[in-house]
Formats: C-alpha cells, structure tokens, sequence
C-alpha cells in the first residue's frame, strides 16, 4: 500500500477488500488490530467487547476538511489507516464469530462425496438454488452429515447465511398477511420468492453491493433500503441476515407505513442487526419468535427471529 496515494487506498477501501487482502496489504496495521483484539479477548469483559464492535461497525466519511484536492496530505493519509483498522477490525470480529458458530477456524473446507449428495439433496433445488427444506427431512437426513459444520463456511462465500423450512416460510406467512412487504438486502431474492410461492404479497430489494459474490435475478429491485422504503410504502418489512451495524435498519423505524418488521439473524451481535438501534427505538415492541428461530436452519447457527410491532397511538 505504500505505493499507493491516500486518495487510492481510500478508493481501494471502498471496493470492499476482505480480511485476507487488507491484512496483506497493511501487514503493520493487521499486527495492532490482532494486538488489540486479543488483549480484550483475553480480558473477558463483555461491556469493553461490545464497545469494540459498535466502534468497529461505524461508517465514517470524510468531512469538509478532505476536499478533493486535500486527500494527499498527512491527516487524510492517518484517516485511511484508521479506517482501514476499523475494517479489518469489524472483518475478524465477524470471521471470529462466524467459526465459532460453524466450529471451522482454519484450513480448507470440503465436503466428501457423500456428504455433499445428501446435503445437496436437503437443501438445494439444484446447484445452489435454495429450496424451501421439510423439517421432516432435515430432521432424518441432518444427524447423518458428520461434515455439518463445513456446510455454513462452504456456502457463505456464495452469499448464502441460512437455509429456510417450509415450516418458517408458513409462518412468516401468517404473520404478513394480505399485507404488503419488502424485503430489503434481499441478495438473490430467495426468502421473496419462497414467500411469494406462498400467497406473500412482497416486494425483494437491494443495493447490489454484492455484485462480486451473487448473481441478482430480475426479481429484485436494485435500489437501498431508504429509496425501496419510500417507494413501496410497505405495511411489512422483512430483513435476513443484515449486516452488523448497518446504518438502513433506522430508516425502518422512521418509515410511517410499517406495521411490522421482522428480521432474521444471528444471535451473536457481531454477525447480524444493528442491535444499538433495535434498542433506542421506541415506536416498535419487539420479541424472539421462539418457535420460529427453531425453524431457521441448521440449528448449529443458533438464529433467531425477532418480530417489531408498531406500538398503538
């Protein structure tokens, strides 16, 4: 990175580097981030972890001061590093939970081929076409995979977070209605079409920021969180697996038409939901669905779903 201006590495961040290529590209940075991280790992102290990962989610752009002809000075060159060790910060923190979830922490991930037909069996329509999982299956098949945990890490880098049951789609169902939805940072619009399949009424959005990793099909609308919202008007918002910290799940709150929302993700904080502003807001009441995280599968992902209703005037 040395050969690059400030102005580059700023643009080079944006692009959406991951760990593996910001650790190489700043290998003095990386060195300070894993200092840190595990020094408060190894402090065990809930309240300083959650500091870090509301510090590490937070998206700052340059202010008035860094015009366009002022990024090659020393104080915008300390913003890109600072920057870029929030980063790689937020990156490792995500890998760290993410294997803990899965119980895989390092070295190739493969399935033999016997546990690759079954799993491609359960849980694909075909390649990796999603399709809506039988409880009743998964229940007889699952048990017999001795490679499970390999099935998240392998199929993560394909933008898949989780797998639904017919069971969930049924009662995500009950739970819209006849009511409008939008799904936002739908990615390739599988919980949309599971739940139009099943008489939903919804609407699949997102920014195509992850046009490197999924193939978006015409279904989804290319368009954020905000613009979808003030388009649509929906009485219904339904997000899976959003990114921790984002800064769209507000607008959710803010946005007078919606009735509901509900959100599937990850119990750990460091994977899933903007958790900060699930709590400050306060026109919702909101709740686990129990029933209803049992059904997001594998159960070795230990998901959740949380369901917002608006509060009555």
């Amino acid at each position: 990175m040395n050969d690059k201006t400030p102005e580059q590495q700023w643009q080079w961040l944006q692009s959406g580097p991951g760990l593996s290529a910001l650790s190489e590209a700043c290998p003095q940075d990386w060195l300070l981030v894993r200092d840190e991280l595990a020094a408060v790992f190894a402090r065990r102290n809930p309240a300083e972890l959650k500091q870090l990962v509301e510090r590490s989610s937070q998206r700052i752009k340059p202010d008035a001061r860094f015009l366009s002809g002022e990024r090659n000075g020393r104080a915008f060159a300390d913003f890109v590093r600072a920057q870029i060790r929030q980063r790689m910060t937020e990156l490792a923190l995500r890998q760290y939970a993410f294997s803990a979830a899965t119980g895989v922490y390092q070295g190739k991930v493969r399935f033999n081929f016997f546990n690759g037909f079954l799993a491609q069996k359960l849980l694909f329509k075909h390649d990796l076409v999603r399709k809506p999982v039988s409880m009743r299956a998964f229940k007889c098949i699952w048990p017999l995979l001795w490679q499970k945990r390999l099935l998240m890490p392998l199929v993560e880098k394909r933008g898949i977070y989780c797998f639904y049951s017919r069971e969930l789609i049924a009662g995500l169902a009950r739970i819209i209605g006849q009511r409008s939805c939008l799904e936002i940072a739908a990615g390739d619009g599988t919980l949309s079409r599971f739940l139009s399949d099943a008489g939903v009424d919804i609407t699949a959005s997102d920014d195509f920021s992850w046009g490197k990793v999924l193939q978006y099909p015409e279904s989804v609308q290319r368009m954020d969180a905000a613009a979808a919202m003030a388009r649509f008007n929906p009485q219904v918002v339904i997000c899976s697996w959003p990114p921790s910290g984002n800064r769209f799940e507000k607008q959710i709150f803010r946005t007078r038409s919606v009735e509901t929302y509900i959100v599937l993700g990850s119990h750990s904080r460091f994977i899933t939901g903007n958790w900060a502003d699930y709590e400050a807001q306060t026109a919702f009441a909101w709740q686990e669905d129990a029933a209803l995280s049992k059904l997001v599968l594998p159960p070795e992902l230990k998901a959740g779903v949380w369901v917002f209703q608006r509060k009555s005037a």
